[in-house]
């Protein structure tokens, strides 16, 4: 009897012993170790009537620590090292007591367009007065008024840019009469098309426009008219290729194929001759056979540029030429239409101009000469015109 108890108590602590081996190598991670592992005693061993030998109670195992394959990753927050100070992360309050208030009213927001528009009113004034000054003197004033306006289109290959400028300018002195200081009307179109859009280069197609509002004099002599509104008028229509930068600052055209057309809708100018025009004949007692031609046509070399830049701060410099040559009357004799101006920006509205106007048009004569029976005995001569601009005004861009 005693051996086979202790024959049962030596199978039992042999099986235990195998059962936590076997859990400690097969159902936890290599790499974890249970911390501790309690073996209760065996509760009560029970041998039936026939002998048999029956275990009551299993041994238990008690862990300290319960281990889990799965392995989660949590991703902390750093915590905030700085906090400036009257910073309430607990009761934001927004404040505007330090806000400063704009300047300028805020631009209105505008729906994108391939459009730009400029549009620019200005006048420049002069006076002079004088009381009782020894050097003596005339009380003169003196004013110009301009404006610009610009519809220029720009997408991908095509590029349409098209300009009207207006000037205007009177003179008052003392003991004369008004004059007329500037008068011009000029409208330009210009229509391109690139291959693509990494060249400068375009395909162009381009159209110009020049007359006068009012008529002109050659001063004192108010009552001959040398010059009226469309008389002269000039148009240029031709095609060509232009070379004009990223910027819109530079723009090159160059046309061999460009149509002149000046017109002289002035009776009495188209009469004489004047700007080109087949003049009327006359009978021996000066009376008008054939009127005078009111148009005058020519086919030519056209080259244009306008060019602008800043010079310094408040600065900027434009410039604009033209040059044409007719090839069927004299070729290479060329007529020059050049502007050089200096924009001084003082300040959004105040601004000064300096500027010059060089023409030379061998269709346009001066002095000419008539004998005493008012028949003219010489035609004149083309000569450089030459004028120079120096004003202060305002300017108003909207």
């Amino acid at each position: 009897m005693n051996n086979n108890l202790l024959l049962v108590l030596l199978f039992s602590f042999l099986f235990n012993g195998f059962s936590l081996s076997a859990q400690e190598v097969d159902s936890l991670p290599p790499t974890r170790k249970i911390d501790s592992i309690a073996i209760d005693s065996l509760r009560s061993v029970v041998i039936d009537s026939l002998g048999t030998v029956v275990i009551d109670s299993v041994a238990t195992i008690a862990i300290d620590t319960t281990v889990v394959d799965t392995v989660v990753i949590r991703k902390v927050q750093d915590q905030i090292k700085f906090v400036p100070r009257g910073v309430d992360l607990m009761n934001p309050i927004i404040s505007f007591n330090r806000t400063k208030a704009l300047g300028e009213k805020p631009n209105r927001f505008r729906v994108p367009s391939f459009w730009t528009n400029v549009n620019k009113l200005g006048a420049n004034f002069s006076e002079v007065a004088f009381v009782n000054w020894n050097a003596g003197g005339n009380n003169s004033i003196s004013a110009l008024g301009n404006a610009r306006f610009e519809r220029n289109y720009k997408f991908r290959y095509i590029q349409w840019d098209n300009n009207l400028e207006m000037r205007y300018g009177l003179n008052i002195q003392e003991g004369q009469k008004l004059r007329k200081t500037d008068d011009a009307i000029r409208f330009s179109s210009t229509f391109g098309f690139q291959r693509d859009t990494i060249s400068n280069w375009y395909y162009s197609v381009k159209a110009n426009f020049n007359t006068q509002f009012s008529n002109g004099y050659k001063y004192p002599d108010r009552s001959t008219p040398i010059s009226r509104f469309m008389a002269p008028g000039y148009s240029f229509l031709g095609a060509g290729t232009s070379y004009i930068t990223k910027d819109q600052r530079f723009n090159l055209y160059i046309s061999p194929i460009t149509q002149k057309a000046t017109f002289v809708l002035d009776e009495d100018l188209a009469n004489r001759g004047a700007f080109g025009v087949q003049k009327a004949t006359y009978d021996t007692n000066g009376n008008v056979i054939e009127p005078g031609e009111k148009v005058f046509l020519e086919f030519g070399f056209l080259v244009t540029n306008q060019y602008q830049t800043s010079v310094m701060e408040n600065m900027l410099l434009k410039h604009r030429l033209s040059l044409y040559t007719d090839y069927l009357r004299r070729f290479g004799n060329v007529d020059v239409d050049w502007e050089l101006n200096f924009d001084l920006q003082v300040n959004k509205y105040i601004l000064t101009t300096i500027g010059t106007h060089i023409m030379y048009d061998d269709d346009i004569l001066f002095n000419e000469q008539k004998n005493d029976e008012g028949v003219v005995i010489d035609e004149g001569e083309p000569r450089i015109q030459f004028k120079q601009l120096l004003g202060v005004g305002v300017s108003y861009n909207f």
